[in-house]
């Protein structure tokens, strides 16, 4: 019928055998993979089947290239991660990261300088932590990640502003390549 091929993909921590069957029983999976990210079972063999399946073709980005956003974008989404991985329950959606400046240097390294925004003048303690070790947290966590991405020493400098109204900033949509009129 021309239907492009399906595989079942099922984590083996929450799933049987029997999920597996019946679902096989109901549509038409070309493939059922069991897997295991804990243990790495089964990825492999996956990633195998994926790129058996994948049409050749060139190259859309620069080999070396880890995403299609600019590394600004890359570096301020990193940042914004590791916030919500540290105050996630005290701060739920209502930061965002923007970088200010990203300078290539000529030692190799790069110099980024990024600005948390919250809406209330509360949610910036909540942030900084006790003696700034929260931030200093988040730094170190968004640091040693991108450290590792761009494959080189990365310096990161972190502010933490209050704007009511950042959600409104055409900066931080259009940083996305995101057109959002206010």
């Amino acid at each position: 019928n021309g239907a492009t091929p399906a595989t079942l993909t099922l984590g083996v921590g929450n799933t049987t055998g029997t999920l597996a069957a019946d679902l096989n029983g109901r549509l038409a999976f070309e493939r059922t993979f069991m897997v295991s990210a804990l243990k790495h079972d089964g990825i492999d063999d996956i990633i195998a089947t994926v790129a058996a399946a994948l049409p050749a073709g060139p190259f859309l980005y620069p080999e070396d290239q880890a995403a299609d956003v600019p590394v600004r974008v890359l570096a301020a989404e990193i940042t914004r991660e590791k916030v919500y991985l540290r105050v996630h329950e005290e701060l739920p959606y209502s930061a965002a990261v923007e970088t200010i400046s990203f300078e290539d240097r000529a030692d190799g390294s790069a110099l980024i300088e990024q600005t948390i925004y919250v809406e209330r003048e509360s949610q910036r303690p909540i942030v900084l932590g006790k003696g700034g070790q929260t931030l200093k947290w988040i730094g170190q966590k968004a640091r040693e990640e991108l450290n590792e991405i761009l494959g080189r020493q990365v310096h990161l400098f972190l502010t933490v502003k209050v704007d009511p109204k950042w959600q409104d900033s055409r900066a931080l949509y259009a940083q996305f390549g995101l057109d959002f009129d206010v």
